[in-house]
């Protein structure tokens, strides 16, 4: 049958695909529209199948926070190049699993692939995901996603590279939130306090630095273990790492300056290719 270039040019402005696809599924499709871009979801399947074997190294980080709801999401996305990582198609779906993750309480890849899209709720991500892959084609992975809910605020780094989702105790400007989203990209700290650290490492490091301190008196020794202690939870306890913006102070000092007693209770750290 005949299909005119308006029509193959309507349904290329609505998929992103080129023009020879579009024009294949409306002859299949006997012309119409709808199960034209039925008929080339399911060719893109296909599609991604046969890329699934390529090498996904590159991507981006997006956060999505719902100040309203008290709930946010990250997510990271990988692709095969860093062109398509930056494209405007790339971005937007990065946002939009980031913010599909954000209404789940232990989102997963799988989990947030069945989610309906919130703008039409007739598709799941799985749809969009498909026609995405068939306009970008590269093989695309949800890497990681995670969620928190509360007092959440984020932090995505110029490059898209890493990315920041924070729950702090108790209300306070956006601003303190990001400030301290942007400690955590930058100085990587594996712990928000000293609790979570295991106890085997702490005890390694306190007989290290007994045995160091060996032949002084008990007082003394006990006062030189106490402080290498303290020096070494700097170095990667979030709350007692110097501040980035003003290292003459902690991060928890600078919390207690917005609010008193306000502190962290959790973070996620994404970086592309990292864990």
């Amino acid at each position: 049958m005949e299909i005119s270039a308006a029509k193959v040019m309507a349904l290329r402005n609505k998929t992103g695909l080129p023009m020879m696809d579009c024009k294949k599924a409306l002859m299949e499709s006997g012309g119409d529209e709808e199960k034209a871009m039925e008929w080339l979801r399911k060719a893109g399947l296909g599609k991604i199948e046969k890329l699934a074997d390529r090498a996904a190294t590159q991507g981006r980080v997006a956060c999505y926070v719902d100040s309203v709801s008290g709930r946010g999401g990250i997510a990271e996305l990988r692709c095969e190049t860093a062109p398509v990582a930056n494209t405007e198609d790339f971005t937007k779906l990065a946002n939009l699993v980031a913010r599909l993750a954000a209404g789940s309480d232990n989102p997963t890849p799988e989990s947030v692939r069945g989610m309906r899209l919130p703008d039409d709720p007739s598709r799941t991500l799985a749809d969009y995901w498909t026609d995405a892959v068939n306009r970008m084609r590269e093989n695309m992975q949800i890497a990681k996603v995670g969620a928190l809910t509360g007092q959440v605020g984020s932090y995505v780094h110029h490059n898209a590279q890493v990315g920041v989702l924070i729950e702090v105790s108790a209300a306070c400007p956006d601003s303190a939130k990001t400030d301290v989203c942007m400690h955590i990209a930058a100085m990587r700290p594996p712990y928000v306090n000293r609790d979570q650290v295991p106890a085997a490492d702490v005890e390694r490091e306190r007989a290290a630095a007994r045995e160091a301190a060996k032949g002084k008196p008990a007082p003394v020794v006990e006062k030189i273990v106490s402080g290498k202690l303290d020096r070494w939870f700097s170095e990667f306890v979030l709350l007692e790492q110097p501040f980035v913006k003003d290292d003459k102070q902690s991060v928890s000092a600078f919390l207690n300056q917005v609010a008193k007693g306000l502190t962290v209770r959790r973070f996620l750290r994404y970086e592309v290719g990292v864990g």
